[in-house]
């Protein structure tokens, strides 16, 4: 399927890159489908809308950047997504002209099932994580950088 972004033109994605959001992602309510699409050379992707061309979301393992990082999935969430054992975790970056005050969303994952292509980003309850982690290390950022939250 060929599929129109703002970022690199027309892409060629192919079916299993797309997953439905049935909900939407919060601030994107009415767009319900989502290409995953890989940068070469780095961990990162684009969670690109299928929809709107101008709608895409920087996203990464978390794991590369906090491999301490856990979360336990609320029984609500995991029938939601209908998760089993095939699944991927990612989170949403915010690029900062620095690029060492660009932040990771550790305190709301993206959820994907791998088997039925359905995907969620999950509000973390009871936990430290916050939205804006710092990347490129694991200080907290500074109450300016929190009072934008």
């Amino acid at each position: 399927m060929e599929l129109d972004t703002a970022q690199f033109g027309v892409v060629d994605v192919k079916e299993k890159q797309i997953f439905n959001f049935p909900k939407g992602i919060p601030g994107f309510e009415e767009y319900t489908q989502f290409a995953v699409i890989d940068l070469p050379d780095g961990p990162f992707s684009y969670l690109q809308s299928v929809q709107e061309s101008q709608i895409a979301l920087l996203i990464t393992d978390p794991f590369i950047f906090f491999p301490d990082y856990e979360f336990e999935l609320s029984d609500h969430a995991i029938e939601e997504l209908e998760l089993g054992t095939l699944l991927m975790i990612r989170c949403i970056l915010t690029l900062n002209k620095e690029v060492s005050k660009s932040t990771i969303n550790l305190l709301a994952p993206v959820v994907f099932n791998l088997e039925t292509q359905r995907a969620k980003q999950v509000i973390l309850h009871s936990t430290e994580y916050s939205s804006r982690h710092f990347l490129w290390s694991k200080e907290e950022p500074s109450l300016a950088d929190k009072a934008g939250e």
